[in-house]
Parts: structure tokens; C-alpha cells; sequence
């Protein structure tokens, strides 16, 4: 029997997918969770075998969150189910330790799939995913100027570009305003932005992040 910890913010989501899960005999849903923070505090205190785990939410995002929980808990694996397909996020979030990675347009079969291989202990990832995490490693010219950040960096833009402030993504974080400041200075650099205007219209170039989601 496989123990699942569904994280996503919206409930619609989570219950279609504990629908989903219910129907297979060998998967047991035992518990949810809307965000980062619950979601590693459940796994602190249930280890689940296996989380799938939403990358966009409210404060500690779904980078973050996979970091936690891969640092404390060897046992559970993680498969992040998001709706980015570009990288850098998916190879970034392959390359901290996560077990699966799956888009939310993939079908239930797949996911399925992706359950029972990630809770083999063999890693998953969408077939158009990996292709681009594919043709990312080969480091071509034209390349996503977002490949350059770090992890921290990246879980910063993602929260400037959804209209987090500094004082909220540092105690999400559970950083200093002036650490989150340090970092965005840094990725300012790197990415030749002069604003956090700039820096969504450049993820939105890079379809690092969607329309709909601002």
C-alpha cells in the first residue's frame, strides 16, 4: 500500500485527485494539505511514502517545501505536479532530489503510471518533460537566461513574479528581508533586470511563469 499526501492550494484539484487515487486499490490518500508549510509539518509528523506536491501556492512554495521534506525525511519520496513545462524549474527541481515530475494536463493514467514507478524506487518524468530537460543540458545559445539562477534564487523569482513583498517571502522562507534583498540584487544581476516588473515580463517571455497565474 502506498500512503499519499496530496499539496495543492486549490480544492477543486485535491479532489479530483483523491478521486482519482481512490479507485486504485493499492493507493491510500492519508491526508492533504494547501500549502508548503502544512505540508512538510504532515510529513514531519506522518511520513508518507509518497507526495505529490503542487509547485505554485501561497507563502512556502512547492521548491521550497520538496527541499524541506527530502532533508528530513529519507523515506518519502516526492512527484511535483505543475503546470510548468519549460525549464528551468523542472530540471532544478529533478536535480534537488525529487522522485517525479508530472504536468497538470497529464492524464490519470499517467499519473497512475508515474505512482507505482516513483513508489518502486525508479524516477518518473512526463515524456515532453524530459525532453526539455534534455535539450536544456545541452546548453544551447538561445538557451532560458533562468537556467542561470540557483535554487533560492528561483524560489524567489517565482514569488516576486506572483506579487509576494520581501517581508512576507523572508519569514516564508524563514530568511532575513535583507537575505531575500541579497538574493534579489544577485538575480537582478544575472538576469540584466532593473525591476520586478521587468523580471515578470521576462518570465513571461521564457514561459517561466503563465498569464493567468499573475
Amino acid at each position: 500500500m502506498i500512503k499519499l499526501l496530496l499539496v495543492d492550494d486549490h480544492e477543486l484539484v485535491r479532489t479530483g485527485i483523491r478521486r482519482i487515487l481512490e479507485d486504485v486499490a493499492d493507493f491510500d490518500v492519508v491526508g492533504e494539505a494547501i500549502n508548503g508549510e502544512d505540508a512538510v509539518k504532515f510529513c514531519r509528523n506522518n511520513a508518507p511514502d509518497l507526495v505529490l506536491m503542487d509547485m505554485s501556492m501561497p507563502g512556502m512554495g512547492g521548491i521550497e517545501a520538496t527541499k524541506q521534506i527530502l532533508r528530513f525525511s529519507e523515506d518519502t519520496r516526492v512527484i511535483v505536479l505543475s503546470v510548468h513545462k519549460e525549464n528551468p524549474i523542472p530540471a532544478k527541481v529533478m536535480q534537488m532530489g525529487a522522485f517525479g515530475y508530472l504536468t497538470k494536463d497529464s492524464d490519470p493514467q499517467e499519473m497512475i503510471k508515474a505512482i507505482y514507478k516513483v513508489g518502486s524506487g525508479q524516477k518518473y518524468v512526463s515524456p515532453d518533460i524530459a525532453q526539455q530537460i534534455a535539450l536544456g543540458q545541452l546548453n544551447l545559445q538561445d538557451g532560458n537566461p533562468f537556467e542561470s539562477l540557483s535554487d533560492r534564487e528561483l524560489e524567489i523569482t517565482m514569488m516576486l513574479t506572483k506579487g509576494a513583498k520581501v517581508p512576507d517571502i523572508a519569514v516564508s522562507l524563514n530568511i532575513s528581508a535583507k537575505t531575500v534583498n541579497t538574493y534579489r540584487y544577485r538575480m537582478f544581476e544575472k538576469l540584466n533586470v532593473s525591476t520586478d516588473v521587468e523580471l515578470t515580463h521576462l518570465a513571461l517571455r521564457h514561459k517561466l511563469i503563465q498569464s493567468e497565474q499573475l
